[in-house]
């Protein structure tokens, strides 16, 4: 299966080798699997813009409680942090479309 994925970060984009595109997918959508009410992922919109997190599944909002924001936002925060470009993490978006 072919995975587009496209991340942001402070309004940069960051750019991501076939392990890393992998790495990210696999963490996110089982996180976002993981979550009440979700079902196959197809496209996904998540955003991180401080202690908000913003998720659209299947171009449909999916609503997120504060434990659940913390869990995505250390997680995703800490998976981006290593890469190339990227310094404090305070704004991210990331789009996958599979």
């Amino acid at each position: 299966m072919t995975v587009q994925l496209g991340l942001t970060v402070n309004g940069a984009p960051i750019q991501t080798d076939y392990f890393v595109q992998g790495f990210i997918d696999h963490v996110v959508s089982g996180m976002i699997e993981a979550l009440e009410g979700t079902g196959e992922i197809k496209d996904l919109d998540l955003s991180i813009d401080g202690d908000k997190v913003g998720i659209c599944l299947n171009g449909a909002a999916v609503p997120v409680n504060a434990f659940a924001s913390k869990i995505i936002k250390s997680t995703v925060a800490g998976m981006v942090s290593p890469l190339k470009g990227v310094k404090a993490v305070k704004v991210l978006k990331i789009t996958l479309c599979k």
